[in-house]
């Protein structure tokens, strides 16, 4: 079978272009609670039982999301249905919410760091990182003390590891030298 992210990308292309830009939002929601449904380990037992009908797996899918859906994703749950792809929903999410970032200029940085970091801090990283990249950054910080010291910044493709684990490991392997 084809990797999920390359059946994916279509859908979420044509999900995205059927998006309006003011209800994007709204479909990173839904599609995030199909990709929740169709990943349940007890719902995946049903879903992949013969017995039971393309139609009626996406009735069963709309039945769990009850009116949470627009009639537009409804559709979208049967096409998939029909072209036995649910489970590609989780995928489909992804490449949406990229799709969606490149458009609205966003980024979500993940920010882990070995004490918390105040208000002030935030804002001067996430605004050294928006000049850097061109694009709105928001930050998702994280405390690991196993660090010591320092942060690791992950905003996309980019990586900046200024932790003291990190300083001391590259030290231990030029002093192996």
């Amino acid at each position: 079978m084809a990797d999920l992210t390359t059946i994916a990308r279509p859908y979420a292309r044509a999900i995205f272009d059927l998006a309006r830009p003011d209800d994007r939002a709204g479909w990173s929601e839904m599609l995030a609670l199909l990709a929740a449904v169709v990943t349940d380990a007890k719902l995946c037992e049903v879903l992949v039982d013969p017995a039971l009908s393309r139609s009626q797996k996406a009735e069963i899918v709309l039945d769990i999301c009850g009116d949470r859906l627009s009639a537009e994703a409804s559709n979208v749950v049967r096409l998939l249905a029909d072209n036995k792809r649910l489970e590609a929903f989780p995928e489909i999410a992804e490449v949406y919410e990229t799709l969606r970032a490149e458009a609205e200029k966003t980024l979500v940085a993940d920010l882990i760091s070995a004490f918390e970091i105040s208000k002030q801090q935030r804002k001067q990283i996430a605004t050294a990182l928006s000049n850097r990249l061109k694009r709105k950054v928001e930050l998702n910080c994280q405390v690991d003390e196993s660090l010591l010291g320092g942060t690791i910044i992950r905003a996309g493709d980019l990586v900046i590891d200024g932790s003291a684990r990190s300083h001391l490991n590259r030290l231990a392997v030029n002093l192996r030298l």
